[in-house]
């Protein structure tokens, strides 16, 4: 379980494999200097719920991975972030899709 550390205020606990995604689609809008919001469930462990964040180019933001290992992307889970991170609502999580037939090999070998 890695973590996203924000403004050093706030720490939420994200699957690597999904922190790994996270942090493409983030780093993509930041780099075109684009401010969005990011919302998710709170585990209930928290108090359920949801939490927002506003996310400008000068945002600290910190990937903490539990695992050493690297995940493998899956570009059609990045495409449906990324959809969501240019969406009025902002970026939030959805399940990942199926890889395409052609990364299915490559997907397999990196879990």
């Amino acid at each position: 379980m890695g973590k996203l550390l924000f403004e050093q205020q706030l720490r939420v606990d994200f699957e690597d494999r999904l922190l790994a995604h996270l942090q493409v689609v983030i780093t993509a809008k930041l780099r075109r200097g684009e401010s969005f919001v990011f919302s998710w469930r709170d585990d209930p462990s928290v108090g359920d719920g949801r939490t927002s964040i506003w996310v400008h180019p000068r945002s600290v933001i910190v990937y903490k991975y539990h695992g050493s290992r690297r995940p493998a992307l899956n570009r059609a889970w990045l495409d449906a972030l990324s959809y969501t991170a240019n969406s009025p609502e902002g970026l939030y999580v959805v399940p990942e899709p199926p890889p395409p037939r052609a990364e299915t090999g490559s997907q397999d070998e990196a879990d």
